[in-house]
């Protein structure tokens, strides 16, 4: 069990050492510099009063990887340093955390207050799966703090956050929220993917538990599944317990591959990020787009928010294009620079609407009650050279006006009139 930092010289290290470094200021098998794969299903043991003390968490060791395995604790380890907690808790797959986290946390009575703006699959067990158990939900405007402050008086045992949200990026004030929900003892639940532990840490904001999809830029190379939890000892021992009866435990290899992308995180953040906010400033000079949405924006409703809880904006960037669907299908396949898919928070620049990503799983109806229109295209803005990445998007909007902008001039006057 990964209960105490490796060091007390990692707590001052900037976070880019601790993503190198974290989990890995020990001596490995036969001297190796790098985490070893440890594939055994289970541990043997001749001394039995031993294994016993093990399997009850009395002695170090391992009993069985459903459990706990010497390479998964080395992934849990470097996010726990990352984010600054007390312990961490890996699951198979980024919605596995989040599911985990809030079967752990609500039973039949309880009641979960979050918003609308969140990830498609976050939205359906919210909509579809806990209420089968009798949890309710009450899913608040994501702008509107005073109406998200008076659900949570109500009363309820989870107050659930996703900031920035995927994929409309709006920002949510988390210092206000965890005081509203400490007023009435609520577990306060975070997802940090977007930011990454590098721009937004969630617990010194007063969050309780903060989970990441590992698969996004934590992983960074598009090739794994992962999910990481982390928070309080007391609380990861409550998660770690349903994850061990559940089974969604991250295997020893995609921990390896999470382990080894951790350690570019912040190199690979330095250069999104400023390639994210080039793409922004393009999008807003583009006629053919309706809005922009990133934080680091000054014309973002939120930014100052997110001035004031992150460290830096992300590399996530939203627009909507006149035309709709119909101008989506025109640009994104003329890009040249991209993938056109349903992932994040890779090293190639990734271009995919929400009706095909974040949102799949949700109907047309739902998507446009949630305020994702179909011309929402979410960008993740990969480590290709800047100028190329805007010079991409430049050529294929002049494409799009080329092939459709008599079509989108009459749409336009149409909803003029």
């Amino acid at each position: 069990m990964n209960k105490k930092p490796d060091s007390a010289g990692l707590i001052n290290a900037g976070a880019g050492t601790r993503a190198v470094w974290g989990g890995e200021q020990v001596r490995h098998p036969y001297n190796a510099t790098q985490t070893p794969i440890v594939v055994s299903a289970a541990y043997g043991y001749d001394d039995i009063d031993v294994w016993y003390d093990v399997a009850l968490g009395k002695a170090p060791g391992f009993i069985y990887s459903r459990m706990s395995n010497p390479t998964v604790e080395t992934v849990e380890a470097k996010i726990r340093e990352l984010e600054m907690a007390e312990s961490a808790v890996a699951f198979s797959s980024g919605m596995a955390a989040i599911s985990s986290v809030l079967y752990t946390f609500l039973a039949n009575g309880d009641r979960v207050v979050s918003t609308k703006d969140s990830y498609g699959g976050t939205n359906k067990i919210f909509e579809e799966f806990l209420p089968r158990t009798g949890v309710a939900v009450t899913l608040c405007e994501t702008f509107d703090h005073e109406e998200i402050e008076r659900e949570i008086a109500k009363g309820c045992q989870v107050l659930y956050l996703e900031t920035p949200t995927n994929p409309t990026l709006k920002i949510l004030d988390i210092r206000r929220l965890v005081a509203a929900a400490k007023r009435v003892g609520a577990v306060v639940v975070a997802d940090n993917t977007f930011a990454t532990p590098l721009n937004q840490n969630p617990m010194a904001l007063g969050v309780d538990v903060v989970i990441h999809s590992a698969t996004k830029f934590l992983s960074g190379h598009g090739d794994v599944l992962g999910g990481l939890v982390c928070g309080s000892e007391t609380l990861m021992a409550k998660v770690r317990h349903y994850r061990e009866i559940n089974g969604a435990t991250l295997d020893p290899f995609s921990a390896y591959m999470i382990i080894r992308g951790m350690k570019t995180l912040a190199l690979r953040m330095r250069q999104q990020q400023a390639s994210a906010r080039a793409l922004a400033d393009y999008l807003c000079t583009e006629p053919l787009v309706e809005s922009v949405n990133y934080p680091g924006l000054p014309s973002h409703p939120n930014h100052a928010v997110a001035c004031a809880q992150m460290s830096g904006f992300g590399a996530i960037v939203s627009f909507v294009l006149k035309g709709g669907m119909d101008t989506v299908k025109v640009l994104l396949p003329r890009l040249r620079f991209a993938h056109c898919a349903g992932n994040l928070g890779a090293v190639e620049t990734i271009y995919g609407p929400a009706r095909t990503t974040s949102h799949v799983e949700n109907t047309l109806e739902e998507r446009l009650a949630l305020g994702i229109s179909e011309g929402l295209v979410r960008v993740s803005v990969g480590i290709e050279d800047t100028d190329d990445l805007v010079d991409d998007l430049k050529q294929a909007f002049a494409f799009v006006r080329k092939t459709l902008d008599p079509q989108l001039n009459e749409v336009h006057s149409e909803t003029a009139s």
